[in-house]
């Protein structure tokens, strides 16, 4: 029952901005969202090639996003497809239905919950190396060779996997809705260590991508910390409140760090749901500076800006230094935007009715845009996109994996 709660004040609070059912009413918020304002155009985004890619994630929550390494590009759909495509052609290298019983020798339970043909309900997918990992919502682990496909282990662990998994030192960290972080051995899915978290009553659907690197794992909570663990033990090394509940209800008090620790330089920049920014020194959890910004969107960066995508959907530029504000753009609002990726002069974000938007790093300005799809909120870009090379590449509700080329 929490979870049920959690999943429709979450969802209806965060996600879904003003949108209304299609049919029944559009008033005048709603149609001034939907109606773009006219640009400036600086060039024309062009499409390189699109490819479908089983079923999407439908209208269901989830952080399924492209990964580009060992020159290919890694998706899946919730339902259980994964595959690697050429990034030239979005040609399949491999492609693999975790959905539905391939008779491949491997035998174990896992496998035969999906033999049915039920829905796999994969929420992470990573590459590290010669490895894709890939988490279900079931609290199933695999990893497969990213050459082929073909599966080398599998694992299963108690809770909802919804973001994707880290690697680092041989140790493969998995962070849970349960508020239990696991650390498996990458090469062959045996459980190291877990540590567990409290989670309060009502929280976000979503949870904290994990980071492993410098001999630590480091998380958001849903109780608004950040926290590193030793990547070798699990042992807890610090943990830094970013935020602190306040309000009078449990949905006023929701302080989920729900985006992925952003590292550099020896700092961890995390942002909270309810309205914090922090720079956290890596070595002590030493807050630097924090400011008034409430996201449950992925912190991006390009040499010394980052880039915050707020909760209605305004966008911010701000020194990673300091965290003074560079600059400011709302004509996007609440159209439920992506994270930013930057790519050349610009970042791009994507909302929920197709559109992609180049935004210029220096001033703010929407300077291009892609109706990619259709105005329609079934091939939603619900991930922020991918940078491949001089292209994006970027993937819609239904399923659409596409490559679109931007200027440098």
């Amino acid at each position: 029952m929490t979870r049920a709660l959690t999943l429709a004040l979450a969802l209806s609070a965060t996600l879904s901005g003003c949108s209304t059912v299609s049919g029944w009413f559009a008033d005048e918020d709603e149609l001034e969202i939907r109606q773009l304002k006219p640009i400036e155009e600086q060039f024309k985004p062009k499409v390189n090639w699109d490819r479908d890619i089983g079923d999407g994630i439908d209208d269901y929550f989830s952080r399924l996003r492209p990964v580009f390494a060992n020159d290919k590009i890694y998706v899946a759909d919730r339902h259980g497809d994964v595959a690697a495509l050429n990034p030239e052609n979005g040609k399949v290298v491999w492609e693999k239905d975790f959905a539905i019983f391939h008779d491949e020798g491997f035998l174990s339970s896992i496998t035969r919950l999906w033999a049915s043909g039920e829905s796999a309900r994969i929420g992470g997918l990573s590459v590290y190396g010669d490895k894709v990992f890939i988490g279900t919502e079931n609290g199933a682990v695999m990893a497969l060779n990213a050459e082929n496909g073909e599966v080398i282990w599998e694992q299963s662990v108690p809770g909802e996997i919804l973001a994707s998994p880290a690697q680092d030192e041989g140790i493969l960290v998995i962070n849970t809705g349960s508020g239990v972080l696991f650390g498996l051995n990458a090469e062959t899915g045996e459980q190291i260590w877990q540590h567990e978290s409290d989670v309060p009553p009502l929280t976000l659907r979503g949870i904290s991508a994990p980071a492993a690197a410098n001999g630590g794992a480091l998380v958001g909570t849903a109780t608004g910390k950040l926290q590193v663990n030793i990547l070798e033990s699990g042992l807890l090394a610090w943990e830094t409140a970013i935020t602190t509940p306040a309000g009078a209800t449990e949905l006023e008090r929701i302080v989920d760090v729900d985006s992925a620790p952003l590292l550099y330089g020896g700092i961890v920049y995390a942002v909270s749901y309810n309205g914090t920014l922090a720079a956290v020194e890596l070595r002590s959890g030493r807050v630097i500076w924090k400011r008034e910004y409430g996201s449950y969107r992925n912190v991006t960066m390009n040499d010394n800006t980052i880039f915050v995508v707020d909760n209605k959907s305004f966008i911010y530029a701000l020194d990673r230094r300091n965290g003074v504000e560079l600059w400011s753009q709302g004509a996007l609002k609440q159209r439920s935007l992506t994270a930013a990726e930057p790519i050349g002069n610009y970042i791009v974000v994507g909302d929920k009715w197709g559109f992609l938007h180049w935004v210029n790093q220096e001033t703010g300005k929407v300077e291009a845009r892609l109706d990619l799809g259709g105005d329609d909120e079934d091939e939603a870009i619900y991930a922020a996109p991918v940078k491949v090379g001089d292209a994006i590449v970027t993937i819609t509700r239904d399923g659409t994996v596409a490559s679109i080329t931007t200027p440098q």
